[in-house]
């Protein structure tokens, strides 16, 4: 994991990036490198570890509407640790974006179903039928915006992910 996780091609699509790794020891002892990461002096990130789960935030005052955050879930599969995690928008942010992309999806439906009525009904539909042919453009930009996002948050997601590397560094990942 020497380049950032969300260089490679799958992770440079994805607005919320992702990742799993492996390792052989205990939950407890990750979980401590996790709390002994954050609690260093040199440390500007501020995170919480909760049960079986690490969240970390950029520090308050570098904080900006598109500041990532990085959620990490430690669990035991197999015999192994398991470290997945995410990368991306605060939950808040990810919740209002989710809500514009259900709101552009309702509006392409409600468009459609009125302008399909005023064409059965020989009536004039082309008004509905641009805007619903708007709703899909609207995903576009949308999109192009949470990648616009990424791009000013991708100083600190590269800070967040070498911590992460940082905690890790003392473990090997282990391979399928």
């Amino acid at each position: 994991m020497n380049q950032p996780i969300h260089d490679d091609d799958l992770n440079r699509i994805l607005l919320k990036p992702r990742f799993k790794m492996k390792f052989k020891e205990s939950e407890q002892e990750i979980l401590e490198q996790f709390s002994k990461e954050l609690a260093k002096d040199n440390c500007v990130y501020t995170g919480k570890v909760v049960d079986h789960h690490v969240v970390i935030d950029v520090p308050q005052e570098d904080e900006h509407f598109w500041s990532p955050q990085l959620h990490v879930e430690i669990e035991k599969e197999e015999g192994l640790t398991i470290v997945k995690g995410i990368l991306g928008p605060k939950p808040k942010i990810w919740t209002f974006f989710m809500f514009l992309h259900f709101m552009v999806a309702i509006a392409f439906f409600v468009f459609f179903v009125i302008a399909y009525s005023r064409w059965s009904l020989d009536q004039e539909y082309t008004i509905m039928m641009v805007l619903c042919l708007l709703m899909p453009v609207m995903w576009v930009v949308l999109y192009f915006f949470g990648q616009l996002g990424k791009k000013f948050g991708y100083d600190q997601m590269v800070g967040l992910h070498n911590l992460l590397i940082n905690a890790l560094s003392n473990y090997k990942t282990q391979k399928d």
